[in-house]
């Protein structure tokens, strides 16, 4: 009402102005519209006569003055209307879409760029660990690195902060309801074991019944089973990981291949097992860790191509054509309608030179060249070219400041060191943070 009585009382005054004579008025000729005839002198209208207007003149004035508070009202309506969409449907949209104030999975913060959630830094947070590993009973016991006689907890303590946008904080009940009746399904080496085991552990917390949460086939959770599963079954899903260290399948040897040959890795053909995964809910793959020279080479192992043996290519040669062989399976098998597939990028080590192992108590404050990876680049070129939408975890930059989250001396064999696996809890607890990010936005464009 304010806005209308406003725009009322500046018509009149800006027509009553408007309305006085003017000594360059006095000598032109009348308009000859009705509105012209409005803004005329009433001098050049009354040639010797009243000054007092005509009572058609005066009709041309109200009817002037009712079109502009006509168009005043309309504007200062359609000016509330926009402030109170602006205002309130945002709102309602995130309380339709099943947004809460914990949980704003929201990419874009920072003008009209789409934000990069890997570019960010670690901060101190006194709200984590998420889960105390002596609880869980899917963590390995090399893995649990506190009860393993860790002395200190402070890489407990750290969660990352991307730069222009935020990370929503890990709601376990949510994010129970969210997955219920789905499969989550983890394919690759023993780092994405640790990720699974790390997301079950992050789930069990906000179950009551722990009984209620069990691997599907009875089994204990080992280094060497080509499949372990976890069903919650009072929320109906699985978690499941299917180990697959180089994605693609091994070859059986060649009566006539040269002596150092031993096996074969078919670069060509996909893991026998691919066909466990393509009815998953959310697929999420990881290869890199057994792409070097002491897997491969020294046991004997060298590439083929159909029936070609490739003893000259070079590991990253290899990578690229087992990555293209995982696209083209992806492309011709996954229905995207009902599968959300992603891939993790490579995680960097901390050895330094000669093999050895130090493990420090915070986050170095430099990465010394672990933030990039070839393979890393590698996926992402092949993923760009692709037609079915994958999503990249890049997770190469924001662990490669994590010096003090592996394992090192902390495992169940104290004798063998070890910088390639991670603490648990510790950083792929923030991996899956960042996957669920992913897997919830999906949802809601959805």
């Amino acid at each position: 009402m304010s806005n209308f009585t406003k725009s009322s009382s500046f018509n009149r005054r800006a027509l009553s102005s408007l309305a006085i004579e003017s000594p360059r008025n006095s000598s032109s000729s009348v308009f000859t519209s009705p509105i012209g005839s409005a803004f005329a002198s009433p001098r050049s209208q009354n040639f010797g006569g009243s000054p007092r207007p005509s009572t058609n003149r005066l009709k041309e004035i109200s009817y002037l003055f009712q079109v502009l508070i006509i168009a005043g009202t309309i504007v200062s309506f359609l000016v509330i209307i926009a402030g109170g969409y602006l205002y309130v449907v945002p709102s309602l949209g995130q309380t339709f879409l099943g947004y809460n104030g914990a949980l704003e999975f929201n990419s874009s913060v920072a003008g009209d760029r789409e934000c990069d959630i890997f570019d960010g830094n670690w901060v101190v947070d006194d709200n984590y660990p998420l889960y105390n590993a002596s609880e869980c009973p899917f963590v390995e016991k090399g893995f649990n690195c506190l009860g393993n006689g860790r002395g200190h907890d402070e890489y407990l303590k750290w969660r990352w902060k991307p730069k222009h946008c935020t990370v929503p904080r890990f709601e376990v009940r949510d994010v129970l309801e969210r997955l219920r009746g789905k499969r989550i399904v983890f394919v690759g080496d023993s780092m994405s074991r640790t990720q699974w085991e790390s997301l079950i552990c992050m789930l069990m917390t906000g179950l009551e019944d722990k009984r209620s949460v069990y691997e599907v086939n009875g089994n204990n959770i080992t280094k060497r089973i080509r499949f372990l599963g976890v069903r919650f079954s009072s929320f109906n899903f699985t978690v499941e990981f299917y180990r697959s260290v180089f994605l693609v399948q091994p070859g059986r040897l060649r009566w006539h291949a040269p002596k150092r040959v031993k096996s074969t890795l078919k670069l060509d053909v996909l893991d026998v097992i691919n066909h466990e995964w393509s009815s998953a809910d959310f697929l999420i793959f990881n290869t890199g860790q057994w792409w070097v020279p002491g897997k491969l080479f020294e046991t004997g192992c060298y590439f083929q191509v159909g029936n070609s043996l490739r003893l000259g290519m070079s590991i990253p040669a290899a990578y690229r054509v087992a990555l293209e062989t995982w696209a083209s399976w992806i492309e011709n098998t996954i229905d995207p309608n009902k599968t959300r597939v992603l891939f993790r990028t490579f995680e960097p080590s901390h050895w330094s030179d000669h093999r050895s192992c130090n493990v420090t108590k915070y986050p170095a404050p430099d990465t010394e060249g672990r933030d990039k990876s070839i393979f890393s680049e590698m996926i992402k070129e092949v993923v760009k070219n692709m037609t079915i939408p994958v999503s990249i975890l890049d997770v190469t930059s924001m662990s490669a400041f994590r010096s003090d989250g592996h394992v090192g001396l902390w495992s169940d064999n104290p004798l063998v060191p070890d910088c390639s696996h991670w603490c648990l809890p510790g950083v792929p607890d923030i991996w899956n943070e960042i996957l669920l990010f992913f897997l919830f936005r999906q949802q809601v464009k959805t």
